[in-house]
């Protein structure tokens, strides 16, 4: 994440933040996994990311109507949803690839500039495969036996077709489209600013295949989410130059990925900053406006997200596990 930014922070050009970001959310993939299937891993994850950032990137050049954009959200959540199943990827959910898809979708794109867009999230994501990759060397180099010093990468996901006819596959698509759906409607017809948050959350909330549905996730979301508005206020409020927000947004990407494994309303706290910072370089706008539509965003996709856990839930046969 900081390379691309600082990058872009050194040539004036922050309003492309957005783009690099999500090509560098490649490296959020293959963790633990042996070199080889890493590689296969965050390798789709870069061809996932890259081409919901060229999609939507594509969407707003165009002007593309509302509707076309919902098309193109379908498409993006079903192929996110069924590649991680059968290729067992971690983040399992379309999360990062939606999010690519409907920011670069929002913001103002001259149809000139698309190919540089397009461009600066593949290398961004070329980038972050290599530092993904970049722990072979040192194995290579260190002795891989040496206690303390090389993790043991004991995640190994295998391919499985088999995946695509698992009803728990298509139950999760169910509910990923009509939540995401139903939050982007009501929010745009509201009006609200801003209305990919919405469906954000929803994906954010609603639990992978065969994951149980957990009522907690949607309360540490809203919990999460309000207290990183604080934090992200006390840190936009005071209107830092550009350099403060690139260290701010580096920062929170960190403690973000510390904290996600052990508890997700305490790494809330850092996204916020993380996903607002990006956005302010991005498309500066004032900051209570861009504070206020993201609390109210949340609120509305975690709760028709909880409500679909409720249902699935209460659909479940009784005695069986999810």
């Amino acid at each position: 994440m900081a390379v691309p930014m600082f990058i872009l922070l050194a040539l004036d050009r922050l309003d492309l933040a957005a783009y690099a970001s999500f090509g560098a959310m490649t490296a959020l993939y293959g963790r633990s996994e042996p070199y080889r299937v890493r590689l296969r891993s965050a390798g789709i994850a870069a061809v996932g990311l890259v081409l919901s950032v060229g999609l939507g990137t594509i969407l707003a050049a165009t002007g593309a109507a509302n509707l076309i954009v919902a098309a193109a959200l379908v498409v993006v959540i079903v192929g996110g949803l069924i590649a991680a199943a059968v290729y067992g990827l971690f983040p399992p959910t379309p999360l990062f690839f939606v999010f690519g898809l409907l920011v670069c979708a929002a913001l103002p794109t001259p149809p000139e500039q698309v190919p540089l867009r397009i461009g600066l999230a593949a290398a961004s994501a070329a980038f972050a495969l290599a530092i993904t990759m970049s722990g072979w060397l040192l194995r290579r180099a260190g002795r891989e036996g040496d206690a303390g010093w090389f993790q043991q990468l004991s995640r190994s996901p295998q391919v499985r077709w088999a995946a695509v006819r698992e009803s728990a596959l298509w139950v999760a698509v169910a509910q990923n489209v009509f939540g995401a759906l139903l939050a982007g409607a009501i929010a745009t017809s509201i009006g609200i600013g801003h209305p990919y948050w919405a469906v954000v959350s929803v994906i954010a909330v609603i639990p992978p295949p065969h994951a149980r549905h957990s009522i907690s996730r949607a309360v540490h979301r809203i919990v999460g989410t309000a207290v990183g508005v604080v934090v992200t206020g006390a840190l936009l409020f005071p209107e830092p130059p550009p350099i403060a927000i690139v260290i701010a947004v580096v920062i929170a990407q960190f403690c973000a990925e510390i904290l996600v494994g052990r508890h997700y309303g305490a790494a809330l706290v850092f996204v916020t900053p993380l996903a607002l910072g990006v956005a302010h370089l991005a498309s500066p706008l004032p900051v209570g406006t861009l504070l206020v539509d993201r609390l109210l965003e949340t609120a509305l996709g975690a709760a028709i997200g909880l409500l679909l856990v409720l249902a699935a839930r209460w659909i479940s046969p009784r005695g069986r596990t999810p």
